[in-house]
């Protein structure tokens, strides 16, 4: 019997997936539990569209990372700080201050996680990060730290 999966079960595979398995283990153990569903026409419709909305979300969510990758690669963020005497920091530079000011400087929004710094920022300089925005796209930003 063809069923599709409403949960992880294992042995027999994904949520999500068409798999076959015996028509006792479908009838006596998977959909009296609501692990999972026959595959008739309409659940295979379901499934067909929810792949589809999956796929479109995916590219969608490509699209958006490149745009913003081509609007802050190579460009570099200006960013303030107080220092003590040596031009020691108090504290530090983190990924929240960067990301602020990219979404202040550039109007794009950046989550912090997603920005990797060179290791702690704790003096005046420049300094290369990187930013992943997706799997496959990744945009370098120069952080400008000045008194």
């Amino acid at each position: 019997m063809k069923v599709i999966l409403l949960q992880d079960v294992k042995g027999s595979g994904k949520k999500g997936e068409l798999v076959d398995v015996s028509d006792g283990y479908a009838r006596n153990f998977l959909l009296p539990r609501k692990l999972a569903k026959e595959a008739n026409a309409q659940a295979m419709n379901e499934l067909k569209n929810a792949e589809e909305a999956k796929e479109f979300r995916r590219k969608a969510e490509l699209e958006t990372a490149q745009k913003t990758a081509q609007i802050i690669e190579g460009k570099s963020v200006k960013l303030t700080a107080t220092a003590g005497q040596g031009g020691k920091l108090f504290g530090s530079v983190t990924a929240k201050e960067i990301a602020e000011a990219i979404k202040k400087q550039f109007g794009v929004d950046v989550d912090k996680r997603k920005i990797e710094l060179p290791g702690d920022i704790k003096a005046f300089g420049t300094y290369e990060c990187e930013v992943r925005l997706h799997q496959s796209v990744t945009a370098k930003v120069y952080a400008v730290v000045g008194e």
